[in-house]
């Protein structure tokens, strides 16, 4: 059972993908594990075949560290172990980074569409057909799938009345109405205590240490509009990405903030992973990984960060990307806050925030203009790093933010 929160002692295991027998290559999903907060896809770092399943899915929540299979490796083979794993030997994992409204995304951006449940049930039900074995994809027409999103059921589990097994929606609103009344609740309630075990764990061990600078992003936005200019809606990018491109090439000048806390000293990591704050349907939020966050266009973030939006929402995220942050992104820009002063997420080094672009005075040449302000905060580890090297940070997100053609 993956560590997969910095406070996470027990998950639960809910399907297998793959068979005894079967070969696996580094980065196959291999199981679906259930935490606090999420339906984690669990990912293999090694390659080889699955020998023997230990332990099959069930309610039973089994505490981390429990043999839940055997892999079955060449001679000679090396685990390629995630990044963070490298970098630390300690628990670890990007969980809510402040309070439940601090997200980079509110819930109603790139969210699927809600579906209306169905008024009246069909008046005869075809022969049900058993849930999808592991390893295949269940059968499910789309508003089928957007309402069982919607009610965090997981389509693997349900039982299809439609043409060739096919799960409509009114499977999805029957597997509700059997479900306990208070399973959301019970699963907002645990989200809620894992908030409060982390944030209560970062204020107590953690020395914070807060700075804030105006960013003028007046050249920025204007070269978005020139940027986003003939292109289809669906091909735009957001203000939103070129935030996190700034956030994590600034590391790569102040390396010291990318990392973490581990074992008494600061371990920095080689890797930039941006995990990104993202608002929950009901309350909470994660902050899953944008792998090389530095490295990435603006094209590739821009699908990754919608992608991860989206999955995020649906429960249904990757372990690396659930355990591999190295530093979190959070704002409240699109509900009108001008600073968010987060809590860093341990055992990460530092938390990065934006307010929302405001229209301001303020003096250009000599002369006063009206010009689209935002700010910048940064959450720092003072046993880390210090005052002086944050503000070197921050002036190099403003630079960066200065000449966005260089994104």
């Amino acid at each position: 059972m993956p560590r997969l929160g910095a406070d996470m002692t027990a998950g639960k295991l809910v399907k297998w993908l793959k068979r005894p027998g079967e070969r696996i290559k580094r980065g196959d999903i291999i199981a679906i594990v259930e935490t606090d907060k999420a339906n984690v896809d669990v990912e293999s770092f090694l390659e080889g075949a699955l020998e023997k399943i230990l332990v099959q899915p069930g309610d039973e929540r089994l505490p981390v560290g429990t043999p839940l299979a055997l892999i079955r490796t060449e001679a000679g083979a090396e685990p390629a172990a995630p990044a963070a794993v490298a970098a630390q030997a300690a628990p670890r994992v990007a969980v809510p980074t402040a309070d439940a409204a601090s997200a980079m995304v509110p819930p109603a951006t790139v969210a699927p569409a809600a579906v209306a449940p169905a008024a009246v049930p069909p008046r005869v039900v075809p022969t049900p057909v058993p849930p999808a074995a592991a390893g295949e994809r269940a059968r499910i027409s789309p508003a089928a799938r957007n309402r069982a999103l919607e009610l965090r059921i997981d389509p693997a589990t349900l039982t299809g009345t439609g043409p060739q097994g096919r799960i409509t929606l009114a499977d999805v609103e029957r597997a509700a109405q059997a479900a306990p009344a208070n399973t959301a609740d019970t699963r907002q309630l645990r989200m809620r205590e894992a908030i409060a075990s982390a944030m209560a764990r970062s204020k107590r061990e953690i020395p914070h240490y807060y700075l804030a600078c105006t960013i003028d992003l007046g050249r920025a936005l204007a070269w978005l509009a020139e940027r986003n200019a003939g292109r289809a809606v669906t091909g735009r990018l957001i203000y939103a990405v070129l935030l996190i491109k700034a956030a994590a090439l600034a590391l790569r000048e102040v390396p010291e903030l990318n990392g973490f806390w581990i074992d008494n000293r600061a371990r920095q990591s080689e890797a930039i992973h941006a995990g990104i704050a993202i608002s929950l349907r009901g309350g909470g939020l994660v902050a899953p990984a944008l792998h090389h966050a530095d490295r990435q266009s603006l094209d590739d973030l821009m699908r990754g960060f919608q992608d991860l939006v989206k999955r995020a929402r649906a429960w249904s995220l990757k372990s690396s990307e659930v355990s591999d942050p190295t530093v979190t992104i959070t704002s409240l820009g699109e509900r009108g806050v001008e600073s968010v002063f987060g809590i860093i997420t341990p055992p990460q080094l530092a938390l990065v925030g934006f307010g929302t672009p405001l229209e301001r005075p303020w003096v250009v040449g000599g002369q006063v203009a009206v010009r689209p302000l935002i700010t910048a905060t940064l959450s720092g580890d003072h046993r880390a790093t210090d005052g002086h090297r944050g503000a070197l940070y921050l002036a190099a997100v403003d630079r960066l933010l200065q000449q966005p053609e260089e994104l």
